[in-house]
């Protein structure tokens, strides 16, 4: 009985430790990464386009097209533990184009703060996308 009491205890004095660091980090950040796709800018502008307006798990409006070049897009939901924009830049290089994604977020929940930061990597999102991407040119 009395090891029930202290894992309990761990476990509240770890989720005590996460929010409190959590509490200490800055809400925003940014994230920036740079990959070729075998793409013309044009079609990776369409390909992108047409993600956005795919059913994502939290809406999305974009707040700036400029094609083929440039498109912004902004986390459109409200009440929702993070937000902010991503900004897609393409620009023509041999053997397609050079797409930089940079992500601007912001993450209100200081736990969700923590695992974004610690756990999962600001990074995570758009790594998996320009891999995603990378795999559609090919």
């Amino acid at each position: 009985m009395r090891w029930i009491v202290y894992v309990l205890g761990a476990i509240v004095l770890l989720g005590l430790v996460v929010t409190v660091i959590g509490a200490m980090l800055p809400k925003a950040h940014s994230a920036s990464r740079t990959a070729r796709i075998a793409m013309t800018p044009d079609a990776l502008h369409a390909l992108i386009l047409k993600r956005i307006g795919e059913p994502q798990e939290y809406p999305l409006r974009v707040e700036r097209n400029e094609p083929p070049s440039l498109l912004v897009t902004r986390i459109a939901g409200e009440r929702l533990p993070f937000g902010g924009t991503w900004t897609y830049r393409i620009a023509p290089a041999p053997g397609g184009c050079e797409l930089t994604i940079t992500e601007d977020g912001e993450v209100y929940n200081p736990i969700f703060r923590f695992m974004s930061r610690f756990v999962f990597g600001h990074y995570a999102t758009v790594d998996a996308f320009l891999k995603d991407v990378k795999a559609q040119a090919a």
